[in-house]
């Protein structure tokens, strides 16, 4: 159905880890028609599938579902917004029953949940002609090691839910700026072929995705760019009219900025042509948009273009790529430099003699070369503290739980006045190696089923 009125749709998150008080504050004060969670990381799908393997007890979705839905459900549903989740990971319908169970806790009215579940090509993928965008090989290459092969959905099946009457559809892999996009495509009416409005609607998508970035965070930048109130900080507002332009705001009263520069900032971040941003809905043209202050923290957005978009789909294959050992330990006053570069010694020789396989190994001093590695400078002048960061990657969890052993055994067989911390927590971490491919788009299907 096509409307005129302006459209407000919220960011309620702009990865897994994000704050949810921004989420809350602008479902309560923000008049939003839509709020849209985007908790995904290209790692995400393949940590899922790992722990989901490894822990019957994990639900496959969101460790912080219950969280942020908590803390926005209640005025989502008095304020009559409607919300667009990626929170599903590998299993969108348990996220959808499990909001369900939430709403009914709450002491929620009825609510119309939508589940959006896409082909999984992990048991298939290494049977078509496919190559891998990273290396050129074929990705039948990546067989051992598989674990995920999730292609990013468009707006599809979130438009179809939304038509249903929808009130809380939840996703798994959809491409970022597709979770709000589908609420400017249901709203207004677009249509497919509508490039312009499509792509107007993508760059819009793209700004709000990453939640508190065009806002002030990840921008700050003491003398140069400062921000107002930091630890404030509040996610976006997109106030799109029906001809796909809109003015970035803020909930009033809240942290951070929006002006030209984190909106540019923004507009930027992850895109390596700025001409060809492809999404699976569209390919944006970022080189024709017109940026406006319109107001103290209130930029408008217009002009952006773009192209039909592509035959293909990407799809995110995540594989194990042996595991990383790591700790750290300390020195502090005079002589700490000295003390720590004989210290890097002695572990070189004792992981010799314990013969640690290792594909890479570091040894930095956080503070001194731990960033710039090789090309840091001597310091100045001598450091007043110093921590030592020692990592391996190894193929297997007994070579890297090795680092951690020989960490342990510096506390007594180390330097003077070595600091250690008491390992409480697991020093061994599986890597999960994410890589790239091109899927048609006629082998992938989504299906939406209702809670």
């Amino acid at each position: 159905m096509t409307q005129n009125t302006t459209l407000r749709i919220g960011s309620g998150s702009g990865w897994w880890g994000d704050r949810v008080e921004p989420a809350e504050r602008s479902a309560r004060f923000g008049k939003l028609d839509y709020l849209c969670f985007e908790t995904m990381a290209e790692a995400t799908v393949s940590a899922a599938q790992v722990r989901k393997r490894r822990d019957p007890a994990f639900g496959g979705y969101d460790t912080y579902l219950d969280d942020r839905m908590r803390a926005v459900l209640p005025h989502c549903i008095a304020n009559g917004t409607r919300i667009v989740s990626n929170q599903g990971w590998v299993h969108p319908l348990g996220a959808a029953r499990r909001v369900a169970e939430l709403c009914k806790e709450l002491g929620l009215p009825d609510v119309k949940i939508a589940a959006v579940t896409t082909t999984d090509l992990t048991s298939s993928i290494c049977e078509l002609d496919l190559t891998l965008l990273e290396s050129g090989e074929h990705v039948s290459t990546l067989r051992e090691t598989l674990i995920s092969a999730e292609p990013y959905e468009g707006v599809g099946p979130i438009v179809e839910a939304l038509r249903a009457g929808a009130h809380i559809v939840i996703t798994g892999r959809v491409a970022d700026p597709s979770l709000f996009l589908a609420p400017m495509i249901h709203h207004f009416g677009w249509q497919a072929d509508d490039v312009a409005r499509l792509a107007r609607g993508s760059a819009i998508g793209h700004l709000l995705e990453c939640g508190a970035q065009v806002t002030g965070g990840y921008f700050g930048d003491p003398g140069y760019k400062d921000v107002p109130e930091p630890w404030n900080l509040a996610f976006p507002i997109a106030e799109v009219e029906a001809d796909g332009s809109a003015v970035i705001s803020k909930v009033a009263g809240s942290g951070g900025r929006i002006d030209l520069q984190t909106v540019k900032e923004q507009m930027f971040y992850e895109v390596h042509d700025p001409r060809r941003y492809i999404t699976p809905d569209v390919i944006v043209d970022f080189s024709t948009a017109v940026l406006e202050q319109v107001a103290p923290d209130r930029v408008r957005i217009s002009g952006v273009s773009g192209l039909p978009r592509t035959d293909t789909l990407k799809v995110s294959l995540g594989c194990t790529e042996g595991h990383i050992g790591e700790d750290m330990f300390f020195y502090a006053g005079p002589g700490c430099l000295e003390k720590a570069k004989l210290a890097k010694r002695i572990l070189k020789e004792r992981f010799a003699m314990a013969a640690l396989r290792a594909d890479e190994l570091r040894i930095d001093f956080l503070g001194v070369n731990a960033v710039h590695g090789a090309a840091s400078p001597e310091p100045a002048c001598e450091p007043n503290e110093i921590a030592v960061r020692v990592a391996a990657r190894t193929r297997t969890r007994e070579e890297a739980a090795k680092v951690g052993r020989e960490i342990d055994s510096m506390a007594v067989c180390g330097l003077a006045s070595t600091g250690k911390r008491v390992p409480h927590q697991d020093r061994t971490r599986e890597i999960i190696g994410v890589w790239s491919a091109l899927v048609p788009r006629a082998l992938i299907r989504s299906q939406v089923q209702f809670v």
